[in-house]
Parts: C-alpha cells; structure tokens; sequence
C-alpha cells in the first residue's frame, strides 16, 4: 500500500508539473511597476499607442525591461506570451553567440578557414579566395559571394551551391546574406558534433530556463542558422537580457564577456554591423533584427532592453523611432514617484490592446448561398483544394473546413466582433519558401479567426496564425455558382485571387 501510495504520488508530481514545463519561461522575469524602475507609465502607454497606431502593422508582442525588470508587455489579442514566434533574422544572433561557445570550448577560431569544414562539397577548383574565407568573414558578411536569396528555394544542397560560386572581395565586401550564416550553424554542428539548437540547448537556454524553443532544419540536416528560430517573447527578452549584462546569467557567466563585445562593435567601417547584430540610430544601442520587424533592442546607457515581434509592411526604423523618441527621453536614472492612476491606465491598455477585427453585420442574405456548400478552388499557393463554410448564427459563428491538396483536412473557426481559436496541423502561410520549410517545428500551429459581412454579397474572414507571423483576410464574392475569394496577406503588399465553384 505505502509502494502504490508513492507511485500516484509520483505520478501526481509529473501530471501537475507538465503545464508547467510547457510554458516554464513565462513569467519568469521579475515584473515591476514602471515608476520603481525610473519609467513614466503614461511615456509606455503612448510609446504602444502608437506602436498600434503604425500603419500596415500586426503589433504581435512588445517587452520593456529595465534593470533586469519587466515593467511593461502586451500581446494584442489574439496573440499571447504563452505563443512562440518565428523570428527570421533575430536568428542570426543566436547563432554569433554559439559561434563564442564553441570559441570559448576551444572547438572553433575566428580565423578557421571555412573550406576545411566541407572538403567534400568545393568545387573541383577552390579559388585563392574561397580557401582563404574563414569563419570571422562569415560573421561580418564579407564572404565575397553575391547573395542569391532564391538558392534556396531550389536546390537541397545549398553549401555546395554556395560555395561553388564565385568569390570576390572574402574579408572586405559586406553583403547581408542568411547563407552565410547558415554556413556558420553548419560549422558549429561540425564543430561540437550538435545541432546548433542542441548545443544552445546545453550552454544557454537550459541555464536560462529556455523550453519553448524550436529551429527550422535545413534539407541538409543543419539548423538554418540565418533563420528559422521559432521562440516565445520573453526568451527573447532574456536572451537580450543576458547581452545587456555582458554575457552573465543570474550572477553565472554563460557567454564570455569579451565574445558579448565583439557581437556589438562595428566590425567593418560604415556597415553598422558586428557579429550578426546591427548598430541602432540611438547612440551605442544595438539590435537582433528579422525580417517583417522582429526586434531585440539592447539600449546600455539606460540598462534597457525592448522587445518587438510584429508584421510589418513599412520600414522598421518607424517603430525603434518611436522607442527612441517617445519612450527614452522620458526614462530618469532613478525611481520616480508612483502615479497610481497613470499605472491602472497602463495596466488597463496592456489587458485591452487587441488588432482589429472584420467590421459589419453578423449575417446577411448571401450566407444561405454559401452555408454548408462546398468550394472547389483552382490551384494556389495555399494548397487549399476545397473550403466548405458553416454558420451557427446562435452563436455568432462560422467555421471554415479546409481540404488540401494533400487530402488532409481541418477546420477554422470564426468568431463575430471576437477572435476564436484554434488548433491545427497544417502549416501556416509563409512569406519565403525555403526547401524543408517548417522540417524542425513541431506541430501544433494555432490561428485565430474573426469574420464580417463587409456588405450584402462579400463575406470577409481574418485569420492570425498565433505562433507564427502570418495573417489572412479572405473576402468572398459570390455571384451564381461562381466564387471569387480576394486573399490579403499581411506579409506582402500584393493580393492573391483565388477561383472557386460552388457543389
């Protein structure tokens, strides 16, 4: 009896503790109000409102930290802290500092000569250039080959592919390129004989406390390196905790305090580049940057550091603007005093922020003519096959099932004036088309949908994919047995038509 007491105990234990590994990194920073911390909360409250505001923009998530402390974060609804976040190139810092673990362990040097990791995949003829690339040159994106974003899109063997082209200007010419970076993942793995993940894993992100955390795996068997790192927003806030405080975690040095310098020092005149980071326009303000506006913002001389993940269509120095102008001045070196009505205004905003969702009526007389009828598509990009939609109006519903190409099946649910949820297996849209793009992420994705009836024949249906980037706002234009569905992405300016029939 005592030995089954013990097991169920036991048992209890680990069914108590899973939710809480799954989602272990949230809420583990300190939070603190504002005020203690030196911050105004009305100089927070306008820098979001007008992080909001931004045209073209999906605000997905913003931090402000200081002095190790949270003191402000919003996740606009329908996202939330608990959802992961591809980061495109915020990816690359990670990999700069697995690049000084592996230094730091004595398993790799600036000046290793790229060649010598890959005999089997040179060319038949290695340049002078190309056998003298090495792994600094790869870093500060001066390889001396010409990017070809599209390389990857078509061929499974991108190491070889890149470095069977030509090399000019090795250690001089920047050119901003992912493969470049992906090279440097590849090289760790050669290096520590890990996956560039696995050794972030053991060296950093199982000391910080890092769970929630995945990266894309190339066709080859590396991590991308260059992107890929699919992560919740407050790792990413830790992470640029930890470069802020030279490397060193809760009184432990992870990274090594010199390797933390070098990342955020101009490595070539005039590029503004370091170790896969950029120089900020704030004065010694230095950031990892992604694609569609993902940000770790590390501001030394007021001991800061903001976090952004977001969809954006305009130039990001739009939102570092604002944090800059409307948020740093405001920011004193010590406590102020508290303004309680300032910070229940704060908190207010922070548990109210939402992104917009379809507005019009709830039904109109179009809805008998798609309700429960199927849409055969053309062929499109989305690998969509049919839709069939369902209207509850008691409860102010749809939901959309979905067949693919593929022959799977799942169903989106929309709420009126409200987000719902979901879970789903397939993969989310995505803005590039890397081979093997998503092998390394585990399923499942989650999108929230809220739908209108924009006039008497157009249905509109938004849905956000939660723990990616994505979103889509699908109109659809009945007339007769014909359907046009009007598709908006939120990641490209350019729209997409789709052709249907009703059965």
């Amino acid at each position: 009896m005592r030995y089954k007491s013990q097991l169920l105990l036991l048992l209890l234990c680990l069914l108590l503790s899973c939710p809480l590994s799954m989602q272990g990194q949230v809420n583990e920073l300190p939070r603190a109000v504002p005020e203690d911390e030196g911050i105004p909360s009305r100089a927070i409250a306008e820098l979001f409102d007008s992080l909001m505001a931004l045209p073209a923009t999906d605000i997905h998530s913003v931090m402000v930290l200081r002095h190790g402390k949270v003191v402000a974060e919003m996740y606009p609804a329908p996202f939330g802290a608990r959802y992961r976040h591809t980061m495109y190139s915020c990816s690359k810092t990670f990999v700069s500092a697995a690049v000084g673990l592996a230094m730091a362990d004595n398993r790799l040097r600036l000046t290793d000569r790229v060649a010598a990791f890959f005999p089997e995949l040179l060319p038949d003829t290695v340049s002078d250039n190309l056998a003298a690339m090495t792994v600094r040159d790869l870093l500060t994106m001066t390889s001396g080959i010409t990017p070809d974003w599209n390389m990857r899109n078509h061929t499974p063997h991108w190491i070889a592919t890149y470095l069977g082209k030509t090399v000019s200007g090795v250690g001089s010419k920047f050119q901003y390129d992912s493969i470049a970076t992906y090279l440097l993942s590849a090289i760790v793995q050669k290096a520590t004989g890990m996956l560039l993940l696995d050794y972030l894993r053991l060296k950093l992100f199982e000391p910080m406390h890092i769970t929630e955390v995945a990266w894309e795996v190339s066709p080859e068997g590396y991590n991308t390196g260059g992107w890929g790192l699919h992560i919740q927003p407050e790792s990413l806030a830790k992470f640029g905790q930890l470069l802020l405080d030279g490397g060193k975690w809760q009184g432990r040095q992870l990274l090594p305090v010199l390797w933390v310098r070098e990342m955020m020092t101009e490595q070539q005149p005039g590029t503004g580049y370091g170790y896969q980071m950029w120089q900020c326009e704030y004065p010694g303000a230095w950031r990892a940057d992604g694609a569609l506006g993902q940000y770790i913002l590390i501001v030394p001389d007021k001991d800061m550091v903001v976090v952004i993940t977001e969809c954006t269509l305009i130039n990001g120095v739009n939102q570092r603007r604002l944090v800059w102008n409307r948020l740093l001045p405001a920011v004193a070196d010590e406590a102020l005093p508290r303004a309680d009505k300032g910070y229940r205004r704060l908190q207010r905003k922070q548990a109210g922020y939402a992104l917009p969702v379809p507005q019009g009526k709830a039904r109109a007389a179009a809805s008998n003519r798609l309700d429960g009828r199927r849409i055969r598509l053309e062929g499109n990009k989305y690998g969509w096959q049919s839709l069939t939609l369902h209207t509850d109006r008691a409860r102010r519903e749809v939901r959309m099932d979905v067949t693919t190409d593929s022959g799977k099946a799942y169903t989106l649910p929309f709420g009126y004036r409200t987000w719902l949820t979901a879970e789903l297996d397939a993969c989310p849209p995505y803005s590039i088309s890397p081979l093997d793009a998503f092998k390394g992420i585990e399923r499942p994705f989650h999108a929230a949908g809220s739908y209108a009836w924009t006039s008497d024949d157009v249905l509109r249906l938004k849905i956000h994919y939660v723990d990616w980037v994505s979103a889509l706002t699908l109109d659809f234009h009945t007339e007769g047995g014909e359907i046009t569905i009007h598709v908006g992405e939120n990641y490209s300016a350019q729209p997409v038509v789709l052709k249907g029939t009703l059965e």
